[in-house]
């Protein structure tokens, strides 16, 4: 007798950067119905000098998204590796990726961000969709201590992804410019439509906390009937130097106190004894895992974050 073929569950990840381009690599592996909703807030590299140039969206995070989900064949995956390319020299175009100036110049020829973002998606056959969290540039602000060592607990506000990324002082909270912007309807449509919202790894002040800060793009997090997955960070590196994993989940919930969560899924070297009996106090399940690379790095291996997400999603 055969058997109708389970439909694969319609999953929201949210991130930017490094981060998403390796949850997004995992997750294509398990399901088609795949939608990547990206921060907007870069302001340094290529797509600072785009933005600052020409008004628009950050474009790097965003190309970085679609490469991840380039098409299987020889065609999706030698236009991913066109886009990911930057030009060398020491000209006006020296260090541009060649995708960021193609995903501008469809903005300027179509004057539609969302439309722009498709049609690279055609070109590329992804298994998905990459949408902008809101379709106004932002800017990071975030309130940091350390900052002067002559006054260590004098708080300071940075502002810029950029800056934010780079400093060595402790950020405490973030916030973003301007605070009333609207999210990308396409985004909220995408993630109350889910089955999974996914949220993370990536920068945890620069690249995860943003999306939770955009009121419209919050409430429908919050709100969504869909599970919510927290992919923790591989360390407590860069922004977060120094952070327990606990406090990673903890700044989740200054920044959205409504936020519950379902599934907390870490690497076996980055959950301590204290995370499990957290994790469970917020009515989540833990899920520890080996997912990390074995080549020394603090990344994730696609594959076995595939393996992982394939039994949390249920696939």
């Amino acid at each position: 007798m055969s058997s109708m073929r389970t439909a694969r569950p319609c999953v929201t990840a949210l991130g930017g950067g490094h981060g998403l381009h390796a949850s997004l690599s995992a997750l294509r592996r398990v399901t088609e119905r795949l939608t990547a909703v990206v921060t907007v807030a870069d302001d340094g590299g290529s797509s600072g000098r785009l933005r600052s140039e020409f008004d628009c969206l950050p474009p790097g995070d965003l190309r970085m998204a679609l490469a991840a989900l380039c098409g299987d064949d020889h065609a999706g995956r030698q236009w991913a590796d066109v886009l990911q390319s930057r030009f060398g020299g020491t000209g006006p175009l020296a260090g541009h990726a060649v995708g960021n100036l193609l995903i501008a110049g469809l903005w300027q020829h179509l004057g539609d961000p969302v439309a722009g973002l498709d049609q690279v998606g055609e070109l590329l056959r992804t298994r998905g969709r990459v949408l902008p969290m809101s379709l106004t540039p932002l800017t990071i602000e975030a309130d940091v201590i350390g900052l002067d060592p002559l006054r260590p607990d004098e708080v300071c506000t940075l502002a810029g992804q950029a800056t934010v990324a780079k400093t060595r002082a402790h950020v405490q909270k973030i916030r973003l410019e301007p605070q009333d912007a609207a999210a990308c309807p396409d985004a909220v449509q995408a993630v109350m439509e889910s089955d999974f919202v996914v949220l993370g790894p990536g920068s945890w002040f620069t690249s995860v906390l943003p999306h939770l800060l955009v009121s419209e793009l919050a409430q429908a997090i919050v709100n969504s009937p869909a599970r919510k997955v927290v992919t923790l960070n591989m360390s407590s590196a860069g922004e977060t130097d120094g952070f327990t994993p606990s406090r990673h989940i903890e700044l989740l919930a200054d920044h959205a106190p409504e936020l519950r969560l379902d599934v907390v899924i870490a690497d076996q070297t980055f959950a301590d004894a204290h995370l499990e009996t957290f994790v469970s106090s917020l009515g989540a399940e833990l899920v520890v895992a080996d997912v990390a690379m074995r080549d020394g790095s603090a990344r994730h291996d696609p594959l076995r974050l595939a393996s992982v997400y394939s039994e949390v999603l249920g696939c």
